[in-house]
C-alpha cells in the first residue's frame, strides 16, 4: 500500500500519479491500474454533483464519497480534499474536521488549499498524527477572491510569493504539494527548492508527479480545461449507448427473450 513515506522518498526519483475519483467503481479502476495515489477531490461539485464552482460541496458530502472510495482501494493513497468552510475559521473545528474524515471516512491524509493562513493549522495537523497535502497556485475555493481560474505566480512577486508559501507548508510538515495552474518555470524552481514532492496540474513536466480529474481524463465532461488531457470519449460513448437503449424500448427489441424468464406452471393465474 502506498504510504505517505512513499511518496516522500519518491521526490525526485520516480514519477507519482494521482486521479480524482468520487465513487467506488471508479476507485477501484484507478486502484486496480495502479495509480499511486486517488483524491477525492471537491471538484466532485464541478464534475458530478452539478454545482458551478467547488463552493457548495459539504463536509458531509465528502464524508461520503470518501467512504466510498476508501472501500474500493486496497493500494492507492487515499486523500480527501478539505472543502470550503470546514477549516481556517476555527482551528479546533478545523482539525475536528480533518480527524473525522480519516476515523470516520477512511481516508490516508487530507487536502488543504494553503495560504498564509493554513501554515500553523498544517503544522497542527501532522503534529497530531493527520498528513497534510498542501495546495498553492490556484486555488479554486477562492474563486470569488481571485476573480476567475486565472493562471497565478506569473509575476516576479507572486512568483516568488508562492515558492516562500510552498517553503512554509513543508517546514510545517506537509508531505507533499500541489501546484495548480502556474507557469512551468515557476513550478521548476518551486520543485527544486523542496525535498517534499510537487503534484503538478497545469504546472509543467517538471514536477515530482501530475494529477488530473478523472472526468476529463475520461472525457465525460462538455468542456475540460486547455492544461487538462482527454484520454477516451465516455461522454460519446455514454450518449451512444443511451440512444441504443432508447431505440430498442421504443422498437421493442428490448428486452429480448434471453432478457426475460418465464417460469412453468403459473399459466393459470387467468
Amino acid at each position: 500500500m502506498v504510504t505517505t513515506r512513499d511518496l516522500r522518498e519518491r521526490a525526485g526519483e520516480e514519477p507519482i500519479t494521482m486521479l480524482t475519483a468520487y465513487d467506488a467503481p471508479t476507485a477501484e479502476i484507478v486502484d486496480q491500474v495502479g495509480v499511486d495515489v486517488i483524491l477525492v477531490g471537491d471538484s466532485m461539485g464541478n464534475a458530478v454533483l452539478g454545482y458551478d464552482t467547488t463552493l457548495p460541496v459539504t463536509l458531509e458530502e465528502m464524508h461520503s464519497r470518501t467512504a466510498a472510495v476508501a472501500r474500493a482501494t486496497e493500494e492507492a493513497l487515499v486523500v480527501a480534499d478539505m472543502p470550503f468552510l470546514s477549516f481556517g475559521i476555527d482551528d479546533a473545528e478545523s482539525v475536528e474536521n480533518a480527524g473525522r474524515l480519516l476515523k470516520e471516512s477512511n481516508a490516508d491524509a487530507v487536502k488543504i488549499e494553503s495560504g498564509r493562513h493554513t501554515v500553523e493549522l498544517t503544522e497542527r495537523l501532522t503534529r497530531v498524527g493527520i498528513p497534510v497535502m498542501a495546495h498553492v497556485g490556484l486555488t479554486p475555493q477562492q474563486v470569488n477572491q481571485l476573480g476567475g481560474y486565472a493562471r497565478q505566480g506569473t509575476t516576479e512577486d507572486a512568483a516568488r510569493d508562492l515558492l516562500e508559501l510552498a517553503i512554509a507548508h513543508q517546514q510545517a510538515g506537509a508531505f507533499s504539494i500541489v501546484l495548480e495552474h502556474v507557469p512551468a518555470n515557476v513550478a521548476a524552481r518551486v520543485t527544486e527548492e523542496l525535498s517534499i514532492p510537487t503534484i503538478g496540474i497545469g504546472a509543467g513536466g517538471d514536477c515530482d508527479g501530475q494529477v488530473l480529474v478523472i472526468t476529463d481524463v475520461l472525457g465525460i465532461e462538455a468542456e475540460s480545461p486547455s492544461f487538462s488531457k482527454q484520454y477516451a470519449d465516455l461522454r460519446g460513448e455514454m450518449k451512444r449507448a443511451v440512444e441504443e437503449f432508447k431505440r430498442e424500448v421504443e422498437s421493442g427489441a428490448f428486452p429480448a427473450e434471453e432478457h426475460s424468464h418465464v417460469e412453468e406452471g403459473l399459466e393459470g393465474l387467468d
